[in-house]
């Protein structure tokens, strides 16, 4: 992983997929050196500092659920089990486990940066199936197939695969200066980059103007990729990208911002810092918006 995405949450994985992968037979569960990754929702159960139970540690949770072959990690087969919130609690009052969610898990560092990647690949995968039972061209109901990857129609035929959102997320520059915003969602004093979901024919550049025009009513030039981030709620792809500003004037959409407003390197180094003289501050290292303000403070963009 490059030292320009270190800390970025979910973003690094040693997982071999299994959708990358040939095989005849997808392995099983119970087998001595297979992991498997128990999740109740948004809530996930560790074992010390990890999520990758042994098959023993999770045979009393995972029986009968939806489980899914995501790969293999250092050549052990990887299953992700879908568990009942019951079944959840019976871990937290277990001393030798407990459970948290996926966003916690990412802003704790309480398990490896490598570990996070693939839980953000079966909580992604788990909640497609939770969620996409049923066949979109006839209604009827689908099957499970090719370890979790797939389901299928038994009546037209159709096959369905878990599907990625791809959002556009911009860090606004003008000179020495960067647009930062808040949702009327962001707890008090917080501020981030614009953000918004990209639509059918838009390219990415396309999004960030159209976004950044809606949002706060200003003309876009120049747009860069920066960087991308895996972001599992339930299933996005953030696109980070870097754009020039041609106005100053900003004009705040309210149903999308509650404020914005132009902010120095000095500024934002010193919200990063968590020193600024009003208080505001920026998403945690985890989120790729703060990787793009701290790349604007150090003039890497």
């Amino acid at each position: 992983m490059s030292e320009r995405l270190d800390g970025l949450g979910y973003a690094e994985s040693r997982l071999l997929r299994h959708s990358a992968e040939s095989i005849d037979a997808v392995p099983m569960p119970d087998a001595p050196d297979s992991r498997i990754v128990l999740m109740a929702g948004d809530r996930i159960v560790l074992a010390g500092d990890t999520a990758l139970l042994t098959s023993g540690q999770a045979a009393a949770a995972c029986h009968g659920d939806l489980t899914l072959f995501l790969g293999r990690l250092d050549g052990a087969p990887v299953f992700a089990c879908a568990i009942a919130p019951e079944a959840a609690d019976a871990f937290d009052a277990d001393p030798g486990f407990r459970t948290t969610d996926l966003r916690s898990l990412a802003a704790e560092n309480a398990v490896a940066p490598h570990e996070l990647g693939l839980l953000a690949t079966a909580r992604s995968i788990l909640a497609w199936h939770a969620r996409h039972g049923f066949c979109a061209n006839c209604g009827t109901a689908t099957g499970f197939a090719a370890g979790g990857f797939r389901r299928e129609c038994p009546t037209c035929g159709t096959h369905h695969f878990p599907r990625v959102d791809p959002v556009v997320i911009m860090l606004i520059a003008r000179g020495d200066r960067c647009l930062l915003g808040r949702s009327p969602r962001f707890k008090e004093g917080m501020y981030s980059c614009l953000a918004g979901f990209l639509e059918p024919g838009e390219t990415i550049e396309d999004a960030v103007r159209r976004e950044t025009l809606e949002e706060a009513g200003l003309r876009i030039g120049a747009v860069t990729y920066h960087a991308s981030q895996p972001w599992p709620f339930p299933s996005s792809l953030m696109i980070g990208c870097v754009a020039e500003s041609l106005d100053d004037t900003i004009t705040i959409d309210p149903a999308e911002l509650a404020d914005a407003r132009w902010f120095s390197r000095e500024d934002v180094s010193a919200m990063i810092a968590g020193t600024q003289a009003e208080g505001l501050t920026v998403p945690p290292p985890m989120a790729i918006a703060h990787l793009l303000m701290r790349a604007f403070v150090e003039e890497q963009v």
